[in-house]
């Protein structure tokens, strides 16, 4: 241990080492979805800070553990991005060197019992803080929170009904303090123990009262997937292909029928003939059909990603545009600076425009939906506030086929189970080239997904669910209390630096009495 501990004397090689560290927890995620890694995957992290000579040295580790993360989360982004990627990994992995302080200071040295136990509040807290300002979309918004590697563990599901992504994200973090205090900190181990106990106990208690969707009927639900389609005059081509697949549907009893991002690549105002053979489909099959156009508006300037529902008898109006763009992606931040992104990347060549409210849109079988759009299905609060303007199901429409051969799919399509939980509304996951999926409103995955090597139309019996979450109903409560913790901590900290630095009061020293003189009459 000295041998290594000497070995980690290097500041270059202690980075390196941090960085992989912080990578560990991509194993958790789809697609090797080891879900229980998660639970002790930052805990060679964690042992690696407090170790830090330094709060300052604590801090790098942080900042080169949160690189390392974010880097792993969204290494598929690589042919897409190329130096960007680590460019964004660098800037953004400096949010968790406060949280790398944070560690070796509750951490640190022989820590006591009571700071033991402050840590297994405190440390998830700080990650929380993180995660809250990595979602902003502007950064890249929520994708890989710790909490969403839990997508298929039913407990967890439940928990994320009481509190969101952010419960299960704190949880996790949570028991990786607990596990790194047991195997480094022999003074705090029974604060660690007692923290475990705790986190259990207070787990089943949510995962007993947390109630249960109130389910009650049920809808059909059909996905067209198309697969990949290349080649000049791919839009065409593509638009053919969904037609041919949807014709097959007539006769299935359906509610709704739903084609990926992208899946016309033309203003259906530009190309009514578009239109018509749409509208042709939704009589033979019965169904409205929810198309995603990504093309410039006919009506308005610019380039939109907008859901579109056409009826039997077209276009019904109802229309909700992208609202939250994929950076460098769909737009690229500071152009003006950065627009050279385009040369040595697949950035936008012209910046997508943006909608500017959610909408519930009514199918012609009376069936409200929710619509999203590529990675808005990552945020939470999305979806939240479908189900509290009355969506009944939730949808996403993606297309992955940039990254067809990558963990991106599986990953994106694991992230609608969590939002299904949350809101307990079922959520239908529907991509262009795979993964598509869909879950039920617990989370509960329903039939098979269609895999990215799949070219289909699959219809879904989907449970319909009532009823409101606590998450629906408090918000994001888990990140307020992280927020309250930190300022508590902070505010003692404060008080506490402004006691040290206080003088004292004077001791009193009497005065010196002599031979000749008294202290009460001098020269006496």
């Amino acid at each position: 241990m000295k041998s290594f501990g000497h070995w980690l004397a290097s500041p270059w090689r202690r980075s390196a080492v941090a960085a992989m560290a912080g990578a560990l927890p991509v194993f958790a995620f789809p697609a090797p979805s080891l879900w229980w890694f998660a639970y002790v995957a930052l805990v060679p992290l964690i042992v690696l800070i407090r170790s830090a000579p330094t709060g300052k040295r604590a801090a790098y580790d942080g900042w080169c553990g949160g690189f390392g993360y974010l880097l792993a989360v969204h290494h598929w982004l690589l042919p897409s991005l190329h130096v960007f990627i680590f460019l964004i990994a660098v800037l953004l992995g400096a949010l968790w060197a406060p949280w790398g302080w944070l560690v070796r200071r509750f951490l640190g040295g022989s820590p006591g019992p009571g700071q033991g136990l402050a840590a297994l509040v405190v440390l998830p807290s700080g990650w929380l803080a993180v995660e809250l300002v990595r979602s902003w979309q502007g950064l890249g918004g929520p994708w890989g929170m710790l909490g969403s590697s839990q997508w298929q563990v039913g407990p967890a599901l439940r928990l994320a009904s009481v509190g969101g992504v952010w419960l299960l994200s704190f949880l996790v973090v949570a028991v990786n303090v607990s596990v790194a205090v047991l195997v480094s900190v022999r003074e705090a181990r029974m604060p660690a123990v007692a923290g475990l106990v705790a986190t259990a106990a207070a787990t089943s208690a949510a995962w007993v009262w947390s109630p249960r969707p109130d389910v009650n009927g049920r809808v059909r639900i059909a996905v067209v997937q198309p697969g990949i389609v290349d080649g000049s005059a791919s839009g065409d081509k593509r638009f053919a292909r969904e037609e041919q697949l949807t014709r097959r549907l007539a006769g299935r009893d359906l509610d709704l029928i739903v084609w990926g991002e992208s899946s016309v690549g033309f203003d259906l105002g530009d190309r009514p003939d578009l239109a018509r053979r749409i509208a042709a489909l939704s009589r033979a099959t019965g169904a409205d059909i929810l198309v995603n156009v990504d093309a410039r508006r006919s009506d308005k300037p610019g380039i939109y990603k907008s859901s579109v529902l056409v009826g039997p008898d077209g276009p019904t109006g109802d229309r909700y545009d992208k609202m939250r763009l994929v950076p460098f992606g769909e737009y690229i931040p500071l152009r003006s600076v950065l627009g050279w992104a385009t040369s040595v990347g697949k950035a936008a060549g012209e910046d997508r425009r943006r909608g500017t409210e959610q909408v519930v849109m009514n199918v012609g079988h009376g069936l409200r939906v929710g619509p999203m759009v590529c990675f808005e299905s990552a945020f939470p609060d999305m979806s939240r506030h479908l189900a509290q303007d009355g969506a009944e199901v939730l949808i996403a429409q993606s297309a992955t086929s940039t990254f067809q051969h990558s963990w991106a799919p599986e990953q994106h399509a694991s992230i609608a189970a969590l939002r299904a939980a949350e809101t307990g509304r079922p959520m239908v996951h529907a991509t262009l080239t795979g993964v598509s999926a869909v879950y039920g409103p617990g989370g509960q995955r329903i039939g098979s997904w269609l895999g990215t090597d799949a070219s289909s139309a699959e219809v879904f019996d989907i449970p319909l669910a009532h009823g409101v979450t606590p998450y629906v109903r408090y918000g994001d409560w888990p990140v307020d209390v992280a927020l309250l913790v930190l300022a508590v901590w902070c505010a003692s900290e404060g008080a506490r630096a402004v006691r040290l630095r206080r003088p004292g009061p004077e001791p009193h020293v009497p005065p010196a009495r002599t031979v000749r003189e008294s202290p009460a009459r001098p020269g006496r």
